[in-house]
């Protein structure tokens, strides 16, 4: 069924109205809301038209640190917040329950002014000393006719025979010291010092000299013998082969102490003066250390790594260590001059600041910027933001600085300009 026009037309403009009639409402309704809303959040202008007057203003997170004017932090990327006189009671900071703080295990130390030794750990590698390098060598030619110390890097001891040679001119000089000892005329002591000078010169060895004052029988072969402990790192003579004046027969190294060569970066170079002691320990030999002392800081850097080789005598009275083997060095130098120093633990560091908690009378704490120089046994030295004494928080700090954000981020809302409310 199909109704009149006039009545359909009547329908139509009476949905309308009513419709018109809603929205009006509704924009009424949500204009008077967000006044209310906007007014209620802003308690700095309400404060300011009950004639609070800022002291100063300040940032949460360095609340020490007073400004005259309004404005940025120079600290954090925030607005500094005003501190009215009727506030003037409060030290700013941030406040936490004695309850809480003992729920969150916080526990507190303080910072102590104290000289932290410079220490410095490298590895290196064992060569030989060379300082106990002994070379034996041939003055005069002539052949070996028997070798005792077959192979290199066989250990001696020192008397221990090496090999046995027959040189023309040792057996002439020792024919004519013979015949001086058995003559008995004037000056013949003169020329009897002479002739034993003689065979000394010409590398006869002592051993021989006194066998020859004591048999008075000379000897076509000498036997020549081991002048240190060590090893045979060189061996250059055979048996039946000859040689001729200063060519070297062999070459022994002793072992008593060895030397290491150590790198160390030259903003490291200061805890590895010479003449500092150094314990070395070897993966060879676990859980025994090795005593030593550095010898000298060769004057040579690498460009490559901006390293210098420090030098170091290492006590090898056992015979342990051998050249080749790797050890790892402590250097333990001289304490430096007294510094603050606070557990390292108490450092917070972000990754534009360093700061520590510090704790106030009555459960307050306040949350300070502080320069930090080297770190070493878990302690950390100040170079500026702490006081010797003062006392800090060790545990927790992250929970309190967390705090300490959030606090800030209030204060910077209660603290806004409202915007204003357009009737």
């Amino acid at each position: 069924m199909s109704l009149p026009k006039q009545t359909l037309a009547g329908i139509v403009l009476g949905a309308f109205i009513l419709l018109s009639l809603g929205v009006g409402a509704g924009y009424w309704m949500a204009r008077r809301g967000s006044s209310t809303q906007l007014t209620n959040a802003a308690p700095g202008r309400a404060a300011e038209s009950q004639g609070r007057k800022p002291l100063y203003w300040y940032d949460p997170m360095v609340p020490n640190q007073h400004f005259e004017k309004p404005g940025k932090s120079p600290f954090m990327d925030m607005q500094l917040v005003p501190k009215y006189a009727d506030e003037a009671g409060s030290t700013g900071g941030i406040q936490v329950s004695p309850n809480i703080v003992q729920s969150l295990g916080v526990r507190l130390g303080r910072v102590e002014r104290t000289a932290l030794p410079s220490r410095l750990r490298a590895v290196g590698s064992v060569v030989f000393d060379d300082r106990l390098l002994q070379l034996v060598q041939a003055r005069v030619e002539g052949y070996v006719t028997d070798l005792h110390v077959k192979a290199p890097f066989e250990r001696v001891k020192q008397g221990q025979p090496l090999a046995d040679i027959l040189a023309p001119q040792w057996l002439e000089a020792e024919q004519q010291y013979l015949s001086l000892l058995n003559a008995d005329v004037e000056g013949s002591a003169a020329l009897r010092s002479a002739a034993r000078e003689r065979l000394s010169v010409l590398g006869v060895p002592e051993a021989t000299i006194q066998t020859l004052e004591s048999t008075r029988k000379p000897s076509a072969t000498t036997t020549i013998y081991a002048p240190t402990d060590g090893v045979v790192t060189e061996l250059t003579a055979r048996a039946g082969s000859a040689f001729v004046p200063g060519a070297s027969l062999l070459r022994i190294n002793g072992l008593k102490t060895v030397w290491v060569n150590a790198q160390i970066p030259e903003t490291q170079i200061s805890a590895a003066s010479a003449g500092s002691p150094v314990e070395a320990h070897a993966p060879a030999w676990p859980g025994f250390a090795f005593k030593g002392r550095v010898l000298a800081l060769l004057p040579d850097v690498d460009p490559q790594t901006r390293t210098l080789t420090a030098r170091v005598s290492i006590e090898n009275a056992d015979y342990r260590l051998s050249p080749g083997m790797y050890v790892t060095l402590d250097f333990a130098g001289s304490p430096g001059e007294a510094q603050l120093v606070v557990p390292s633990e108490a450092v917070i560091a972000t990754g534009e600041r360093k700061v520590v908690i510090v704790a106030r009378e009555g459960g307050g704490f306040d949350v300070a910027n502080v320069t930090t120089g080297r770190e070493q046994d878990g302690r950390t030295t100040i170079l500026s933001g702490l006081k010797e004494g003062e006392p800090i928080v060790l545990s927790g700090q992250f929970l309190i600085d967390s705090e300490a954000s959030l606090t800030a981020t209030l204060s910077r809302l209660q603290s806004a300009p409202s915007p204003e409310v357009q009737p």
